[in-house]
């Protein structure tokens, strides 16, 4: 099962996350990796003219050491809530969980929704979770937002394979795309989110392109080799390029869309990320929110209902204040 599969994987890939976190309540003896201490990337490391992630990443090879493919079939969602599709990627076509078409004729707000854990693979997304932890985002689509959740190169039976932040960055643009086509969708407020690996792929995808009206990057880590404790990285840690371009904390001033970084200010979470990515930060797009009594997990319950609420009302752009964020551990 996804949500469960998410759980898990979270729990490790919470790379900076505080030690003194218990262990989860279900007894799952996962442990958050160490807090994340490594130096951001250097921007001295880029070549001479170049200074744009999206210009950055083009033709780049990646080294990768390993070609990974997760190989399983995308489960069938329940009718009426969304449909199975396939957008057209660099790659070839990927699968993907899209809200139908509510046929009022009208032009509704979407969100692509980046899952955490294997953020390539999407599964059961639809299923009641728990307020504690509560993977399905599912604030959206019951507040009237149309969802898309697409999967990844080298996620479930997908072309390609997985990259770690790189190339899938191009299919998240591709999935956009897709996404703003469709007739019952207003392309002019097409929003992103993502949580954990998701939220970190969404920051990276913010810092490449200003096509969302409003990106929402919850629990991110500063660069993908804070990601440790187990979870497989296929690319060559040891190259300054493949790590750099994996690195949100290095291409913050590219972004230019409004960009929403959270993290529960609570343990376990990636809170020391945050803190880094905010010192480093040189856009005047991006906010970094740190939201009191919540945690990784339990932070994305309520502030899922409140970006929702936000979107629904998204006349001439957010904010998010500080009161309305300590008012969140009371919504959990």
């Amino acid at each position: 099962m996804k949500l469960r599969k998410l759980l898990l994987i979270a729990l490790v890939l919470c790379a900076g996350c505080d030690q003194q976190a218990d262990a989860p309540a279900s007894g799952n003896s996962a442990k958050p990796s160490p807090t994340a201490t490594s130096a951001p990337p250097s921007p001295a490391t880029a070549p001479a003219g170049i200074n744009s992630l999206a210009q950055a990443r083009r033709n780049f090879a990646s080294k990768l050491l390993e070609e990974h493919r997760d190989g399983t079939p995308v489960p069938p969602p329940p009718p009426g809530v969304f449909n199975l599709v396939r957008y057209e990627a660099p790659l070839g076509k990927m699968a993907a969980y899209l809200t139908p078409d509510p046929g009022d004729g009208a032009k509704h707000p979407a969100i692509l929704w980046i899952t955490g854990g294997d953020c390539n693979t999407i599964g059961d997304v639809w299923s009641p979770s728990p307020a504690s932890n509560d993977q399905t985002a599912a604030a959206y689509r019951k507040a009237g937002i149309v969802m898309m959740f697409p999967s990844l190169r080298g996620g479930n039976d997908n072309p390609g394979v997985q990259e770690n932040f790189l190339g899938e960055v191009d299919d998240v643009l591709a999935a956009a795309k897709y996404l703003a086509q469709q007739p019952y969708v207003d392309p002019d407020r097409l929003y992103l989110g993502g949580h954990s690996s998701g939220g970190t792929l969404a920051l990276l995808t913010a810092e490449s392109t200003k096509r969302f009206r409003a990106v929402f990057a919850i629990g991110p880590v500063a660069s993908a080799t804070d990601y440790k404790g187990g979870v497989p990285l296929y690319f060559n840690q040891g190259d300054r390029r493949d790590v750099e371009l994996r690195s949100p904390v290095r291409w913050l001033s590219c972004a230019e869309a409004p960009t929403f970084v959270f993290e529960g200010a609570q343990p376990p979470s990636n809170l020391t990320s945050l803190r880094i990515l905010a010192k480093a930060n040189g856009s005047p797009h991006i906010q970094f929110l740190e939201v009191p009594g919540l945690t990784h997990f339990s932070i994305l319950a309520p502030l899922n209902d409140l970006i929702a609420h936000k979107i629904q009302q998204d006349a001439k752009g957010l904010t998010f204040s500080a009161e309305e964020l300590a008012q969140l551990v009371g919504k959990r």
